[in-house]
Formats: C-alpha cells, sequence, structure tokens
C-alpha cells in the first residue's frame, strides 16, 4: 500500500463515514458503474457535480471496495451493494490507483513540480511492488505501467478526485493545462492496463477534450444526463431518514423538516430529481442548527466572480431570481472552465456549474434559502450593481416604515425604483412589480421566511413574512396594478389570508405578534404607487 497505489487513506476515511450518525448508502452506484463497464463496454467515466455534492466520498466508496487488501467485507455486507451480481467477484479483488489531483507537494509553483510528485509517487510504488521487472523510476508512468501489463497481464482500477483542481492554481499556466491534459490522455487513453479509470471534478471534460486528449471519457453532468442521478446529493426520502435519526439522537432538536427543505433542497437534476446539498444537510444536523454552510474557498465561488464582466445584462435578471423567478438560459456546461464569462448563457452555465444556481426545463433558478444568502450579501455589497445595489440596500428602511405603517416613505422607494432607467420596472405585470417589491424587502430575510404565492385561506397570497422570532409581526402583504391598496386589503380579509397565522384548533399561536395587513399598487399611467398598512 501507498500513497497513490491501494492507498489506504481513501479507504480509512470512507469507513469511518459509514459509521457516522448520518452515513447515506449510495453503494448502488457501484453496481451501476460495473454493468456500464462490463454491459456496455465504457470503462472511462467521467462524474461532474458541483462542489458538496459527495463526489469525494464516492470515490473513497469506490477505492474502499475495489482495493486489494482494503477488508471492507464488514464495511458493504451490510449496505445495498452487498445484493448485486458484481458484489462477490468484485469486492477488494483490483489493484487501484488513486489520484487526488487537488494535493500539492510542498512549496508548490510550477506545473512541473506538481505533475512530478504523481509521476515520482507512481513509479516508485510500481517498482517496490514488482521489484522482478526493474522499473525505470526516473521514466514515465505509463512506460512502467504499459511493461507491467506485458509482463503479468495485471491490470488496474484508476480513481481519480478532483481532476480540474490544478485549473484553479494560479501558477498554472495554458501551457500547462495542454501538458496535463496530454499527461491523461498518455497515462489512460488506449492502455490495455486500464480496467476502469473513474474521475470526477466539477468542471467537464468536453471543454477540453475537443482536441482529443481525453475524449474517451463519457461524462456525465447534473443537468443535462440522467445516468447517476442519484448517487451525488440527497433526495427526499433519504433526508426523511437522516432527520427521523436526528431527532431520535438529538437531546433538543432545533430544527423542523420544512426548514430542511426551504434551506438546502432546490437543485434538479436531468432525470427529473430533486436534490438537497448534502454536506449542508449534515452539517445542520450535526450543529443542531439551521445556517448557511456554503463556505468561499476560492474567487470563483462569489457570485460576483461570474457576473462581473457584463453586469448590465444580468442586473434585471437578478431582480427576477431573488424574487423565485427563473430566467431562460442555454446551459453550455463548457462554459465554467472560462475565466473570462461575457454573455448571459455563459454565466448562468458557469454559475449552474457550480452550485450557485439551478437549471429545470429551460430555466435558472436560485435552488434555495442558504444560496439566496449569497445572492443577498452580494447585492448589498457591490455597489457596480446600479440601481439594484441602491434597492437592495434600501431594504432595511422599507421593512421599518412597513412596521411603522409609514406609508409615505414605502411610496417614496417605491417610486425611487420606478424610477430608475431599467425595463423591469415597467410593471407590465403583477410578476414584475413583485419581483421589484422582493428586492425592496431584501433585509426582511434576515428576520423572516419570506414565502411568495403562498397558500393561504380560501387563495394565495402574493408574499407573507414568517418572523423568524414568536413575538415579531407578520406581514401578509398583496400587490395590485393599476387598482388600489384598498382592493389589496379587502382581498387579504375576504379571502381570509390570516388563517396561515391562526394555527390549528385548540392549539396555541405559533405567532404572537401583530398580523399586519400591506396593500401595494401602482397606476401604470400616472405611474403612482400607494401602500396601505392596516392591522388585522
Amino acid at each position: 500500500m501507498g500513497m497513490f497505489l491501494n492507498s489506504i487513506t481513501p479507504v480509512e476515511e470512507y469507513k469511518e463515514i459509514t459509521k457516522s450518525r448520518f452515513f447515506v448508502d449510495k453503494t448502488w452506484l457501484i453496481d451501476d458503474l460495473l454493468s456500464t463497464a462490463k454491459t456496455d463496454g465504457q470503462r472511462f467515466l467521467c462524474i461532474t457535480r458541483p462542489r458538496r455534492f459527495g463526489k469525494s466520498i464516492m470515490a473513497n466508496m469506490l477505492c474502499t471496495f475495489f482495493e486489494k487488501g482494503a477488508g471492507a467485507d464488514a464495511v458493504f455486507d451490510r449496505l445495498k451493494i452487498a445484493g448485486s451480481s458484481y458484489y462477490q467477484t468484485n469486492l477488494n479483488s483490483r489493484d487501484v490507483i488513486y489520484i487526488d489531483f487537488s494535493r500539492l507537494p510542498r512549496n508548490c509553483q510550477c506545473y512541473e513540480q506538481y505533475i512530478g510528485r504523481i509521476q515520482d509517487g507512481m513509479n516508485e510504488e510500481l517498482a517496490e511492488k514488482y521489484p522482478q521487472l526493474n522499473l525505470n523510476i526516473e521514466g514515465a508512468v505509463w512506460d512502467n505501467l504499459q511493461l507491467i501489463f506485458e509482463k503479468t497481464k495485471d491490470k488496474f482500477v484508476f480513481i481519480m478526485d478532483e481532476w480540474d483542481a490544478i485549473f484553479h492554481k494560479d501558477f498554472i499556466t495554458e501551457k500547462d493545462k495542454k501538458n496535463y491534459l496530454e499527461f491523461l490522455r498518455d497515462l489512460l487513453k488506449g492502455q490495455a492496463y486500464v480496467e476502469l479509470a473513474y474521475m470526477t471534478g466539477i468542471l467537464p471534460v468536453a471543454k477540453y477534450s475537443s482536441g482529443s486528449e481525453i475524449n474517451m471519457f463519457r461524462e456525465y453532468d447534473m443537468s443535462t444526463k440522467t445516468k447517476f442521478s442519484e448517487y451525488f446529493g440527497f433526495l427526499d426520502a433519504e433526508v426523511d431518514q437522516l432527520f427521523a435519526i436526528y431527532q431520535k439522537t438529538t437531546a433538543d432538536p432545533k430544527i423542523t423538516r420544512d426548514s430542511l427543505a426551504l434551506w438546502y433542497d432546490g437543485y434538479y437534476t436531468a432525470a427529473g430529481d430533486k436534490l438537497y446539498n448534502p454536506r449542508s444537510v449534515v452539517c445542520a444536523f450535526t450543529d443542531n442548527q439551521i445556517s448557511s454552510y456554503w463556505t468561499s474557498s476560492g474567487p470563483y465561488d462569489e457570485i460576483f466572480y461570474y457576473i462581473r464582466n457584463n453586469i448590465e445584462a444580468v442586473r434585471d435578471d437578478l431582480i427576477l431570481m431573488a424574487a423565485g423567478e427563473g430566467i431562460e438560459a442555454e446551459i453550455q456546461n463548457y462554459a465554467a472552465a472560462s475565466m473570462n464569462l461575457n454573455t448571459k448563457d455563459e454565466i448562468y452555465s458557469a454559475m449552474v456549474v457550480y452550485g450557485l444556481l439551478t437549471y429545470e426545463e429551460g430555466l435558472v433558478y436560485i435552488p434555495n434559502r442558504e444560496i439566496m444568502e449569497q445572492f443577498k450579501r452580494m447585492l448589498v455589497s457591490k455597489d457596480s450593481l446600479g440601481y439594484v445595489y441602491n434597492l437592495a440596500r434600501m431594504s432595511e428602511k422599507m421593512l421599518k416604515a412597513t412596521i411603522d405603517g409609514d406609508t409615505e416613505t414605502m411610496a417614496e422607494i417605491l417610486k425611487y425604483a420606478h424610477d430608475t432607467e431599467s425595463p423591469i420596472l415597467s410593471y407590465n405585470s403583477e410578476i414584475e412589480l413583485s419581483a421589484v417589491v422582493n428586492l425592496v424587502y431584501l433585509a426582511a430575510r434576515d428576520k423572516y421566511r419570506v414565502e411568495r404565492e403562498d397558500k393561504a385561506g380560501e387563495g394565495y397570497v402574493d408574499f407573507i413574512f414568517y418572523p423568524e422570532r414568536k413575538g415579531a409581526d407578520a406581514i401578509i402583504l398583496e400587490l395590485k396594478v393599476d387598482s388600489t391598496p384598498e382592493d389589496a386589503i379587502r382581498q387579504i380579509k375576504a379571502k381570509n389570508y390570516v388563517l396561515r397565522f391562526k394555527g390549528k384548533l385548540g392549539e396555541q399561536p405559533k405567532y404572537t405578534g401583530r398580523i399586519l395587513a400591506v396593500g401595494i399598487s401602482c397606476d401604470r399611467k400616472t405611474k403612482e404607487h400607494n401602500c396601505k398598512v392596516e392591522v388585522l
């Protein structure tokens, strides 16, 4: 065993994960991979997913299953894969070469150091395993592997994690990228010693395989390919199971099932499944707290990084997306590999690849509240966003005016919004008015769970603001175009929207503060805004 050949590191990491409270059994991926390789003859597979969707865990799982000497029968005998026809004949039966491309040598300053560590390490470990072959440890690793196959007929399973990590390193040049792709080609393409090559990362290989270097890989991404979609991220039923465990094993559980869906669900796969961010779900259970666990690990994690080259094109879309609307986009996954994103489709494609947006039926959305928090931080901090930034900054003032019943200030803020030069503010429909209202109430998201088009009483109300604190004021907000705020208030009363806060008969009320009915109207001819706030 070594760092690359039959490495114990991924094995031990996976064994520890299977012992955790919130382990989810995704081992049927092994059956799917073996079936694809043996039945379809496809032995080069690349699965790309956003960060924090369990890619490394799956890579570790495959190492644990295939590696000779891993002694993993005690792990897998109780898991789903034990029911596979491939189980007994493949468990711990292969020599595995494992490469985590995100690992660098100490004080790494150039590509030669980076790739040298990998080649030298593999050569040394192969020479130790096959001393009788007198391998040249100074030579190309693929030559040594070829010699091993010629003399022994031994084949290898390659498990490669974070294949694209090199593209995010400052010291890597365009020439280095080309050399790296040629390294992968020479190591894998057309090589008889490769029994199976499984590669994972964030960036698509399609962008880089156009020159044929690594076009032997069949790629499976989340937004366009249905196969393997259920193995990365948590499905609803899996979160249900984890939530039951959480409730049984946590002394004073603070998390509700609804809050998990609100914060971490909302990623769509091409197969039509909705997925939860698995890392965030597990972190929330472990900490017994709903929070944003989306942490930045570099400049490419920041939303503004993607839009900075073409703010004008996406600025209006940001308002609509923040209001929960979908935006038409043609997803081009390869665009994520570019550091110069210019068109809207390129920008949104990159954001889908990195998990900052989700894609369904031709539209991109902000998936959940956790990601909405990242958008909110950008909207209130980047003055280059122009009127969007200004309106977001006014949102604290708008919320206070609403709570105070200061309808004059509310109307002034809305008038300012309307007077800005943007097509989104033409108010041709209540959707556009709703999008702007959502932006000017952006600060409310710190204190409220804001739901749009929520079922209440005898219909659907435009906005309901559910306070995070029991004693705070709740808000029911109805919008009208070419009507009056009084009509909006009458609708709130007539359709009994207030029932949303009353709770079931005999139960203690969930909210003890005031319930405010808020009506907002805009006259398209006069461009006049009117507001009314009434305590129900």
